[in-house]
């Protein structure tokens, strides 16, 4: 599949300035964790952000924002879709919102995937928003490409790659790097997610799994290294509780980590444009 100029059509993301998929190859690696964040992170920034979550299998981020059990209302432009603020900075879109019970699986061949991603591009009425941040599911599947397909009349700003150190992460991880090439999709950065396990007694940094193959992948693909985020028990606390991490836990050890990625996705967002 190569990349087009096609131009952006008239619709639901009109409004939308700037799009950032969020990929892997490598399930399990935090990618909605990092998606989260990110939207929290650029929210603290003074930004309007909406999440996208088309991992259709495994829709966590309504639970991480604690807005699972909410409904998605109808407009005359489409889906409404869920705010998770009182000020309605933060919206969300899921197909956890259109499933009868929450423990409900999702068993669909590619092609109702698919079309249901489209459907989400097409028909979600997002307004007027700086950032959408789309969570995808791991590997180079039908999804990935239904996303790129359906959003790539929008010109989006790029994506973000989310790895963990270990070799066997970022083999497959390697793979995701060649997705975004072949399909013409920019890569934003490298991320390094469960860096090392951060103490929260004495904030000592141990490296369970390895440490540096994000970085090192980053160098040989040529790529931006955006930074690495340890594991930390009051992310993942927050994460469980629904809770905003980027506001609460501003002395946490994952706190610079994240707040950094964020910066360095609104330094580039100029030139990438240009």
């Amino acid at each position: 599949m190569e990349a087009t100029g096609e131009l952006a059509k008239p619709g639901n993301l009109s409004g939308v300035r700037h799009i950032i998929l969020v990929l892997s190859g490598k399930g399990g690696v935090g990618k909605s964790t990092i998606s989260t964040e990110l939207a929290l992170a650029l929210r603290h920034e003074g930004k309007k952000v909406g999440i996208l979550d088309v991992d259709l299998c495994g829709p966590s981020i309504p639970r991480m924002l604690q807005a699972q059990g909410r409904a998605v209302h109808q407009c005359d432009s489409g889906w409404v879709p869920v705010f998770v603020d009182q000020e309605q900075s933060i919206s969300l879109m899921s197909v956890g919102f259109l499933l009868e019970r929450p423990d409900e699986a999702v068993v669909w061949r590619g092609p109702k995937k698919s079309a249901l991603i489209k459907q989400f591009v097409s028909d979600v009425a997002w307004g007027e928003l700086d950032y959408l941040v789309v969570d995808t599911p791991p590997g180079t599947s039908d999804e990935h490409m239904a996303a790129v397909e359906a959003l790539r009349p929008y010109r989006p700003l790029g994506a973000l790659v989310v790895t963990t150190p270990q070799a066997v992460s970022v083999g497959d991880v390697r793979r995701e790097l060649t997705f975004c090439r072949k399909t013409g999709l920019q890569v934003m950065g490298v991320v390094e997610n469960m860096s090392g396990f951060a103490c929260p007694h004495c904030a000592e940094c141990t490296n369970i799994f390895s440490r540096g193959g994000g970085e090192e992948l980053a160098r040989l693909a040529g790529v931006p290294f955006l930074g690495s985020v340890p594991l930390d028990p009051e992310l993942s606390r927050s994460l469980e509780e629904g809770r905003d991490f980027i506001q609460e836990f501003p002395k946490s050890p994952a706190f610079p980590a994240l707040a950094s990625i964020a910066r360095e996705v609104l330094n580039a967002t100029p030139a990438l444009l240009s």
